[in-house]
């Protein structure tokens, strides 16, 4: 694979969308919305998820392009675990039972459900009331 090619993918997580983008360069530089990393995700932890995938490929270094749309900002990171993971797999596919046994290629479907007429929210109703 020659350096300025590129491996793109998809991650998603509640309504967040993460285009993802990597190429295999010689140091590993992340930009999320033509930011750095630690500039739009300004917590530790939320740093940590999104590059958790890329740090199962050891050996290897990356440069790791996304872009994010939608949700808040813990779903977005777990946006880009995903698309992350489904590009290192695609890269290399010795990368894929280490990856799936952390969970990281699964897409969480778990999503805010919607409200329903009558209720106050999705499953809460009004108090009852015997007189």
């Amino acid at each position: 694979m020659s350096t300025d090619t590129y491996i793109e993918t998809v991650g998603r997580r509640k309504t967040a969308v993460a285009r993802v983008r990597i190429t295999p360069a010689g140091r590993n530089a992340m930009t999320v919305n033509d930011k750095a990393l630690d500039e739009f995700f300004p917590t530790k932890v939320l740093q940590n998820i999104a590059r958790e995938a890329l740090d199962e490929a050891k050996d290897e270094k990356f440069k790791v392009s996304v872009k994010v749309v939608g949700g808040g900002t813990s779903a977005q990171a777990e946006a880009m675990r995903h698309g992350i993971a489904r590009a290192l797999v695609k890269h290399n596919l010795e990368l894929r039972s280490p990856l799936k046994k952390k969970g990281f290629l699964t897409r969480d479907q778990r999503a805010k459900e919607r409200r329903k007429f009558g209720l106050k929210k999705a499953r809460k109703a009004a108090q009852w009331s015997k007189r």
